[in-house]
């Protein structure tokens, strides 16, 4: 019979191979970004995520366990959806926005565990354990909050110029008429018209 300590450590293992994913993806991000808040903002969560690997270490020894890692499916996806946008919005205004978006999955995703393993180390009884967590756990919302404040200072703005500029280039492309994709422009219509009548 599974009880909630298995299910705890269970969970401690995914997190303890999430955060070890997230330290190798974190430079890249901070590298594909081009705001330079935003580079900033990725590398000092590396470094505060080097101490959440630590802490985690802390946990599993107020339980009498020897730190280990089993495979985080999720952050795995995560993580890949990240270096697809950082890949296929390279170069667009729209880039940090994007970034912001794949970083911020992948902090609802540590919030929501670490949350549950929060909770559960107090019913467990590890008032230790529980602290440690929430002390990751405040570092995560705190994290995703600044997140926030950055694509709403200027990440999303810079998105949507791009998108503005788009809509204005499609709209002067279909107002003039494009003859070389065999667009007339609206004025020649009536002139074909009359001409096929005779």
């Amino acid at each position: 019979m599974k009880t909630l300590k298995n299910l705890f450590l269970d969970e401690l293992a995914d997190m303890y191979d999430a955060e070890h994913r997230i330290i190798k993806a974190l430079p890249k991000l901070a590298k594909a970004a081009t705001c330079e808040d935003l580079k900033a903002a990725f590398q000092s969560h590396l470094k505060q995520t080097e101490g959440q690997v630590k802490r985690l270490e802390q946990v599993f020894q107020a339980f009498g366990e020897k730190a280990k890692g089993k495979k985080c499916e999720a952050t795995v996806g995560l993580l890949k959806e990240g270096d697809e946008i950082a890949a296929e919005f390279k170069g667009s205004p729209s880039i940090n926005a994007a970034l912001i978006s794949a970083a911020q999955k992948v902090e609802h995703y540590e919030m929501a565990s670490y949350g549950c393993l929060h909770e559960w180390a107090g019913l467990l009884g590890n008032r230790k354990a529980a602290d440690l967590l929430q002390e990751t756990l405040t570092e995560e919302t705190d994290t995703n909050r600044s997140l926030t404040d950055l694509a709403r200072a200027s990440s999303n703005e810079e998105a949507l110029s791009d998108t503005d500029t788009a809509s204005s280039e499609a709209a002067e492309a279909k107002t003039s008429g494009n003859l070389a994709r065999g667009n007339r422009p609206a004025s020649s219509q009536p002139k074909r018209q009359a001409a096929l009548r005779r």
